[in-house]
């Protein structure tokens, strides 16, 4: 069972039996709120994570997180929450320009 832990959200841990869902819908089915601007199509970067641990983890880029690395939008340690499959356990932060102003972030 992989467990996703979000460390700025007071290191909350969601775990799920599914090895086919991606990170952001791992999140929802858990009633965190996360930005996801386009609505989970992978055409912006507003649902973007930071990886710190697990990257292995995750399944391989889709063509719109290679697109946006290629951009310079999306860092070397960030991945698209819309298109990260979780394959295993991984730690991850909101990025800081795509937190909600209505939500309690631990840091």
């Amino acid at each position: 069972m992989p467990e996703i832990q979000i460390n700025n959200l007071y290191k909350r841990k969601i775990t799920s039996k599914s090895l086919e869902k991606t990170a952001l819908e791992h999140i929802h089915e858990n009633f965190i709120d996360w930005m996801h601007a386009c609505g989970k199509k992978g055409r912006c970067t507003t649902c973007k994570m930071i990886v710190l641990e697990g990257e292995n983890n995750l399944g391989e880029l889709t063509d719109p997180e290679i697109k946006y690395r290629e951009q310079g939008r999306l860092a070397s340690n960030e991945r698209l929450s819309c298109q990260a499959v979780v394959t295993g356990d991984i730690i991850i932060e909101v990025a800081e320009k795509n937190k909600f102003p209505h939500m309690d972030y631990s840091y």
